[in-house]
C-alpha cells in the first residue's frame, strides 16, 4: 500500500514493478515478543518485512503464530533462505516460502532475498553458489534480491545473473560493524548503476545505529535492509523510529548533494561585499 509524500527526495521505491514509500527493509526475527516484532515494524515505517523460512519460529512456546502478529495487507513479506550453506537447499527454501505466501494470498509470493552462506562463523556469502542460485531461481520465476558481499565484481555478475536487486553487505550479519567499506559500497553503486541509474542496490547487514543507515544512504544506496539493530536494542521501538528517520534523512542528503570537502577553511560569512564600520564616521 502505497501513498503519496510531500517531502523531497522521498520518492517510492521501486524493485521488480512493485513501489515502496519506505526505503528500510526491516527482519522480523530475533524479537522477545511477538507484540514487541509489531510494534517495532509499525514504528519503523517499513513497507517490507523479511522471514527466515528455516530459522524463524513461525509459532511460538505460547502457539502463537509469528503470521499472526504481520499486517498482511500492509506489509509485503520477503522470504529469506538464511542458513542455507549450498545452492540446491537455498533454492528448496526459497521455493517452500513461496507455497507459504501463496497460502496467505501475500503479493510478495514471488519475491525471495536469497543467501548462500559460505560458513557458519563469519556467514559471508559464497559467491559461486549465490550466483547458481540466483540463476536457478530467476529461471523458475522469482523475482530475486541477493545478498552478497561488497565486492564490486561478484555483485555485478549477480546482476548478470539476472537479480532485481543486489544487497551488499555493510559487515558481516549481525556484527553491528556499520559500513565497514565506504569505497566498496560506492564501487558496487557505480558498477550496477552503469547505464542503469534505476537497478537497486540495498545495503544489507552489519548496521548497528542510526548513524549506518544515514551513512549507507549518503553514499547513494536505494535502501537498507537491518534486523538486528533494532530487535536487540534496548528500546526496540525507539530504536525503530531513529532507523526510519535516519533512512530518510540519508536519502534527502544525498540527493541535496554535499559540499566539497577542502583542506582549509572557508568563512560562512565571506568578507566580499561586506560593509565597513569605522566609529565616529
Amino acid at each position: 500500500m502505497t501513498t503519496t509524500t510531500t517531502e523531497p527526495g522521498l520518492a517510492p521505491l521501486e524493485i521488480a514493478g512493485r513501489t515502496f514509500d519506505s526505503r528500510l527493509f526491516v527482519g522480523t526475527g530475533k524479537y522477545a515478543t511477538f507484540e514487541l516484532m509489531q510494534r517495532a515494524l509499525d514504528a519503523s515505517g517499513c513497507g517490507v518485512v523479511t522471514v527466515a523460512v528455516r530459522r524463524e519460529r513461525l509459532v511460538n512456546d505460547k502457539g502463537e503464530s509469528l503470521l499472526d502478529f504481520i499486517d498482511t495487507s500492509r506489509y509485503t513479506i520477503l522470504p529469506n533462505t538464511a542458513g542455507c550453506f549450498d545452492a540446491d537447499d537455498a533454492v528448496r527454501v526459497a521455493r517452500l516460502g513461496r507455497e507459504l505466501l501463496d497460502q496467505l494470498g501475500n503479493p510478495g509470493k514471488d519475491w525471495v532475498k536469497l543467501e548462500v552462506l559460505g560458513d557458519k562463523k563469519t556467514l559471508l556469502p559464497d559467491p559461486v553458489g549465490t550466483i547458481e542460485a540466483t540463476k536457478t531461481l530467476v529461471a523458475d520465476g522469482f523475482n530475486v534480491l541477493v545478498y552478497t558481499s561488497d565486492d564490486p565484481i561478484s555483485a555485478l555478475r549477480i546482476k548478470d545473473a539476472g537479480a532485481a536487486a543486489v544487497m551488499p553487505a555493510g559487515s558481516p550479519i549481525g556484527s553491528g560493524q556499520g559500513v565497514l567499506n565506504r569505497n566498496n559500497i560506492v564501487l558496487c553503486l557505480e558498477l550496477l548503476k552503469q547505464g542503469d541509474a534505476d537497478f537497486p542496490v540495498i545495503v544489507d547487514a552489519g548496521v548497528g545505529s542510526a548513524s549506518d543507515v544515514s551513512l549507507a544512504m549518503e553514499l547513494g544506496a536505494d535502501g537498507v535492509l537491518l534486523n538486528t539493530a533494532i530487535a536487540h536494542a534496548d528500546d526496540p521501538v525507539m530504536m525503530a523510529c531513529a532507523m526510519r528517520k535516519a533512512c530518510e534523512a540519508g536519502r534527502q542528503s544525498y540527493l541535496a548533494g554535499r559540499i566539497a570537502k577542502k583542506m582549509y577553511a572557508t568563512a560562512s560569512s565571506p568578507m566580499e561585499g561586506a560593509i565597513s564600520y569605522i566609529p565616529g564616521e
